[in-house]
């Protein structure tokens, strides 16, 4: 039975920073593309970051580039994201991704495009 689990999220100011973790069982680990999404309310979910199985590539969506990284540990099972410089507007529930990935390339910020999701996290930053 596949799981993935989130932590890590909880309340920032503005400017501040948060790692989220999300460790994945029931898999090979290594052999699956991670990704993090996130959904605000009464938003569509959107991808924020992917990173490809042995972690050598990563893509990340405009809003979050140069303030969030995307880093995975296939020892530990672990997948993180980093992420500084937070602003309001990241405020959501921030959801961790597995899919199955048949190359060491990233596959994609598209939720479709992965099997196994965690239940979330909550990332809130006040002004």
């Amino acid at each position: 039975q596949v799981q993935v689990v989130e932590s890590g999220g909880g309340l920032v100011q503005a400017g501040g920073s948060l790692r989220l973790s999300c460790t994945a069982s029931g898999l090979n680990f290594g052999a699956y593309g991670m990704g993090w999404f996130r959904q605000a309310p009464g938003k569509e979910r959107e991808g924020v970051s992917c990173i490809s199985r042995s972690g050598g590539s990563t893509d990340y969506a405009d809003s979050v580039k140069g303030r969030f990284t995307i880093s995975k540990d296939n020892a530990k099972n672990t997948l993180y994201l980093q992420m500084n410089s937070l602003k309001p507007e990241d405020t959501a529930i921030y959801y961790c991704a597995a899919g199955y990935s048949f190359g060491d390339y990233t596959i994609g910020l598209n939720p479709i495009n992965y099997r196994y999701c965690g239940q979330g996290t909550q990332v809130t930053v006040s002004s």
